[in-house]
């Protein structure tokens, strides 16, 4: 599948994408009384209700925050497909300063919006929407995921995420390398968040030598105070000789300008949408010797959780048992790519549509 960049989306008619990106349903939200506008874009049910976290941006206009909810969406069914978790792919952005209008009636407004899908769409966390405002949400609505552990919930996904990552990075040097061990290899980790600085935790204690890069500088002074990570500026992550380069921030970061500069034998990381193109610079890595691991796949264990929690399915010692098929999923991918003489996403998205196809046929036969 070619992927158009956001410039070109931009310019064309919803209903364009849509039809492009094969999404079934796009609802926009508004209230005057809370200033609330939201996007719900629910790209497929065929495995199930669609699933995927709520975000909160200030976006530059609206047309930005339906295309980064059909993007995301896409991604989000993708993702649960290949994972072999039986919900489809769904996303919401809510336009609007966190700092300013996000409050009790705010959300709770959302959550009614949600609950008017009746169960199309299950909601949980993404950037600046916690658990705790998901307790708001869930005071109107039962189709939401992730909630704190406090209210009996998986609580943040990070962990798992983390957890999922690090398996896909193992399974990555295994067909690299011949050996899994990461120790004494080197780790580029951009991004010191919650995911990154845990990811950190995993490859350091296995004995990686890591580099670590982020725009905050209190995280930074964590990671190599408490972990032991070397601190990289942000611009030189790209040019640093290393074995693996993690992106776990920004999407987009495998570019025409940043895969140039790689000196890495390996790309695993949990940043979602890290190829700006993902044929084109798909391509390119396969071209450049660069064994990319898919992200909507390596980032996985996120929604492994609360697909989980959802259906009542929730243990963490039987979650972090699943997050591990990343590792056999991804070394599938991984051989796959290289006997049909593809690049490694095109890959993952075929395997995750043969799946989506397959069991929608199955509910077509009695």
């Amino acid at each position: 599948m070619e992927t158009v960049t956001v410039s070109d989306q931009k310019s064309k008619h919803v209903f364009d994408l849509m039809a492009e990106y094969g999404h079934e349903q796009l609802v926009q939200c508004y209230d005057k009384a809370t200033g609330l506008k939201a996007i719900i874009s629910i790209h497929s049910t065929v495995l199930g209700p669609s699933m995927g976290g709520t975000r909160m941006w200030n976006y530059a206009n609206d047309e930005d925050a339906i295309v980064d909810a059909l993007r995301l969406s896409r991604g989000m069914t993708y993702k649960s497909a290949i994972a072999g978790l039986n919900v489809g792919g769904g996303k919401a952005v809510l336009i609007g300063n966190t700092k300013t209008m996000k409050n009790e009636a705010y959300l709770r407004r959302f959550g009614k919006f949600i609950d008017s899908l009746h169960g199309k769409y299950v909601t949980a966390c993404d950037v600046n929407i916690t658990p705790y405002d998901l307790e708001y949400i869930y005071m109107e609505t039962n189709f939401v995921t992730g909630l704190p552990e406090t209210s009996g919930g998986s609580g943040s996904s990070s962990l798992i995420t983390a957890y999922g990552t690090y398996m896909g990075i193992k399974a990555a040097a295994k067909k690299a390398y011949g050996s899994d061990h990461l120790k004494g290899k080197k780790v580029a980790v951009q991004g010191a968040g919650s995911v990154g600085m845990k990811l950190t935790e995993y490859l350091v204690k296995e004995g990686a030598d890591v580099f670590i890069t982020d725009i905050d500088e209190e995280k930074l002074k964590r990671a190599s105070k408490e972990l032991g990570a070397h601190v990289v500026g942000e611009p030189d992550i790209y040019d640093a000789p290393v074995d693996i380069y993690a992106p776990c921030a920004l999407g987009a970061t495998l570019n025409d300008d940043t895969i140039s500069r790689l000196k890495c034998d390996i790309v695993a990381g949990a940043a979602n949408n890290q190829l700006q193109d993902d044929q084109k610079h798909g391509d390119i890595l396969m071209e450049k010797g660069i064994l990319y691991a898919p992200d909507f796949l390596v980032n996985a264990g996120g929604i492994m959780a609360v697909a989980a929690e959802y259906f009542g399915e929730y243990k963490k010692e039987y979650l972090y048992q699943k997050a591990e098929k990343i590792y056999d999923i991804c070394l599938h991918v991984l051989e796959r790519a290289e006997a049909e003489k593809q690049n490694t996403q095109k890959i993952a998205m075929r395997m995750a549509e043969e799946r989506i196809t397959a069991m929608g046929n199955l509910r077509k036969t009695l």
